[in-house]
């Protein structure tokens, strides 16, 4: 408290006369400690939203089940002792862990024989090979299908958002014309079509897929990208006014340069949430269309293929449904709920 020390006609007599009362410090209890406000060291948005999706537990799992059908995809193949096409119709739908007649007649001669995990299939072929390549059939559908969406979304959408007016204007009602178009009837339409052209082909790759997957591939390519269209002109639309693209402007950028050096780096989380969204759905659109037989050619397995053929013997033999069912279910549950969790982590309006 400051008392200064005043003249009789109450002024201070001199600056340095003015006495201080200084208050007692004491230390602060851990209580006090605890109320007060912890400052944490800046980030990047990016790595904040990394560590908002790590402590998302659900999403961390989904991520594991991801991770963990890829690896067995992709290598088990490579030292699994049978392949998709090997046939042995003296061993045709035997059940997991079951031996034929064969391969008893090896074991008692002291041969070793790998069990047949998920057991056979009408044609004696191992099941679990065939449901293991039908995964990765899915993973590839999805991945691949991603990347086009990806790649097409972004080009389209930014160009629409940033340029604005007219342009924009002519692009958006082809993205709505776009988007009234039904895609299974032209993925049937686009079989039929290129079935000629794929059948004179020499190339291994296009004959192993057949007109059916590569009809997918293009009907990706023709129509699902319309969502990221959307989402990255609407993401343009807000960024374009900012400062530091007027003063790119200003200065004489370019459009492309703005839009690869500000547009599309700014828009980093809605293409990875939308990408994160699109890979089930491919993934589920290409098990149903191979249900219907418009996928992969045989004998290439695909889960939807196995799916179909498992339902002549479905009384039976419920386990030629029950794997590759199981296996669509947990891939694409995974990728919705992982692309729910990069959603939450992502979005600054859930932020808390």
């Amino acid at each position: 408290m400051i008392q200064p020390t005043t003249s009789d006609a109450g002024r201070p007599k001199n600056l340095l006369s003015l006495q201080i009362d200084l208050p007692d410090f004491t230390l602060a209890t851990d209580e006090e400690k605890a109320q007060q406000i912890q400052t944490r060291p800046s980030v990047s948005f990016m790595k904040d939203a990394m560590r908002r999706l790590g402590r998302n537990k659900l999403a961390m799992l989904c991520l594991f089940v991801i991770l963990l059908f890829a690896l067995i995809a992709f290598i088990t193949p490579y030292f699994y002792p049978y392949t998709y096409s090997k046939q042995d119709v003296t061993a045709s739908y035997m059940r997991p862990f079951q031996y034929s007649q064969k391969e008893i007649a090896r074991i008692e001669n002291g041969q070793s024989v790998f069990p047949h995990i998920m057991g056979t299939d009408a044609l004696g072929r191992d099941y679990a090979i065939r449901v293991i390549y039908g995964t990765r059939i899915s993973l590839m559908v999805g991945i691949f299908s991603a990347l086009i969406v990806i790649i097409i979304g972004i080009l389209y959408g930014s160009i629409s958002g940033y340029f604005g007016g007219r342009v924009d204007l002519i692009m958006m009602r082809i993205v709505d014309i776009i988007y009234a178009l039904p895609d299974v009837l032209i993925v049937i339409l686009l079989s039929v079509a290129i079935k000629d052209m794929v059948s004179m082909s020499k190339n291994a790759l296009i004959l192993r897929l057949g007109p059916g997957m590569i009809s997918i591939f293009l009907v990706f390519g023709l129509l699902y990208w319309v969502g990221m269209a959307r989402q990255v002109r609407g993401q343009v639309l807000s960024i374009k006014e900012q400062e530091y693209v007027l003063a790119s402007r200003a200065i004489g950028a370019k459009a492309s340069r703005i839009i690869r050096k500000h547009m599309i780096p700014n828009c980093v989380s809605v293409i990875i949430i939308v990408a994160a969204m699109q890979i089930p759905s491919a993934i589920f659109t290409e098990s149903f269309l191979s249900f219907l037989g418009l996928g992969v050619s045989m004998p290439m397995p695909s889960l939807g293929s196995l799916a179909a053929d498992a339902r002549n013997g479905l009384v039976s033999y419920p386990y030629l449904l029950f794997f590759p069912a199981t296996s669509i279910f947990l891939v694409v549950l995974s990728f919705n709920l992982l692309g729910n969790g990069l959603r939450d982590a992502f979005d600054p309006k859930l932020r808390s």
